[in-house]
């Protein structure tokens, strides 16, 4: 993590996380500057600008803090966006296994990443998978409100465990479906993505729950 001081604001970002979703760059160009050093400058918008661009960061690679006011707190409803042949968006209340309390993650759904549980673009090698599933009535929840806390477990060579109340999210738009307990494929072979269809067995996927980094 790498920290940049602005005026009442601290920004941080963490390389392993970003996927380069471009958000912060298109969206505050004059503090998130790719060809400028640091390519992140605080200093030069007010904080309240800068806290609205960080939490539109789909990984969580852009954190901020506050020097006095309210910090980041999670969405009133917990979301999962499944992306067009990409990762699923997840943002809420969460606890992720190996991992710790986020708001913003976006979890590997291809069963390619180096970098597990999160996406790291390898999905960009040839997975497809759409993102606007079907309604599937087996995975629904009668749940009036998504919220509260999200434990995402991760079995070692198998699927996502999701225990809490999330809504998922077609790439439209759509909503699929409200869940409160669910197996989410991480494997990338599913018959009915994103759910979890036990194909991790068939194709002997084999992946921690989270990457092994030097000196950990």
């Amino acid at each position: 993590m790498k920290s940049y001081q602005g005026d009442g604001i601290t920004v941080s970002y963490d390389v392993k996380k970003c996927i380069h979703a471009r958000r912060c760059v298109l969206g505050l160009p004059k503090v998130f500057d790719s060809n400028a050093k640091p390519w992140i400058q605080p200093q030069n918008a007010p904080a309240g600008e800068i806290v609205d661009i960080v939490r539109a960061c789909p990984s969580g690679a852009l954190q901020y803090e506050l020097d006095d006011g309210p910090q980041e707190y999670p969405p009133h409803t917990n979301t999962m966006r499944i992306w067009e042949n990409g990762p699923l968006e997840l943002r809420g209340d969460l606890e992720i296994e190996g991992v710790g309390k986020m708001n913003r993650a976006l979890l590997c759904r291809c069963g390619m990443t180096k970098n597990a549980p999160f996406c790291d673009n390898s999905h960009r090698k040839g997975f497809t998978a759409t993102g606007v599933p079907g309604p599937n009535e087996a995975k629904a929840a009668e749940i009036d409100h998504c919220d509260g806390p999200v434990e995402v477990g991760i079995r070692e060579n198998g699927p996502y465990m999701i225990r809490g109340k999330i809504e998922v999210i077609g790439g439209d738009g759509s909503q699929v479906a409200k869940v409160e307990k669910v197996s989410l494929c991480r494997c990338g072979a599913a018959g009915d993505k994103p759910f979890c269809t036990g194909n991790h067995r068939d194709i002997g996927f084999v992946k921690p729950v989270r990457a092994e980094t030097d000196g950990e």
